[in-house]
């Protein structure tokens, strides 16, 4: 994956699309890395061709490595929810909302989530607009 470029960017609102690459670069139930805005985003596409975003950096052990997770899902309440586990340690979390799911002993910490969208198969991650900067090094 690469950095977005400047000429990659739509704002709508209050959010700027940042494209960070083809839905076809993604293989369904994997994960991949992406630089958004400064922030190392783990993207997964899902059967499905939704795509998530999580946070790079496992709170657990503090290695940028969510991308190389386990994908899954699990029963939340009764409604299957895609989830990624961390390949270290093992956490399990809520793709959807990056909640912990499991903390496997320790204390619950979650991830950070982006929205995203596909747009003409351009797979797209919203950021606060402003926030990403015009020029900056990617």
């Amino acid at each position: 994956m690469t950095a977005a470029q400047v000429e990659d960017l739509v704002t709508d609102g209050e959010l700027t699309w940042v494209e960070v690459c083809r839905l076809d670069d993604l293989a369904p139930e994997r994960g991949a890395a992406a630089l958004v805005g400064g922030d190392q985003v783990a993207l997964v596409r899902l059967l499905d061709d939704r795509v998530l975003a999580v946070q790079q950096l496992d709170p657990f052990c503090g290695a940028y490595v969510m991308s190389r997770g386990i994908v899954g899902t699990r029963s939340v309440d009764g409604v299957d929810v895609p989830t990624v586990a961390s390949p270290m340690y093992k956490q399990v979390f809520d793709l959807t909302t990056g909640r912990c799911l499991d903390a496997v002993g320790k204390e619950p910490v979650d991830l950070r989530t982006w929205p995203v969208r596909v747009v003409a198969g351009s797979v797209q991650v919203g950021v606060a607009a402003g926030s990403v900067a015009v020029g900056g090094a990617g």
